[in-house]
């Protein structure tokens, strides 16, 4: 039983995918805030310039 604990704590066969894992969600939080934290700026910047634009 000693044995297969120590093979399970050596064994590093899915580390990359958890490490990518978890880069990938603290990027998709840091989206996330920027898209909320700038989201009411973008669309007064689009609302802006709808209301200048001319319709024929």
């Amino acid at each position: 039983m000693p044995h297969f604990l120590v093979n399970l704590v050596k064994d590093d066969a899915g580390q990359d995918l958890a490490e990518y894992a978890l880069l990938i969600a603290l990027i998709a939080l840091v989206v996330i805030g920027a898209v909320a934290a700038l989201g009411g700026q973008v669309e007064a910047v689009f609302n802006d310039i709808t209301g200048k634009l001319v319709t024929p």
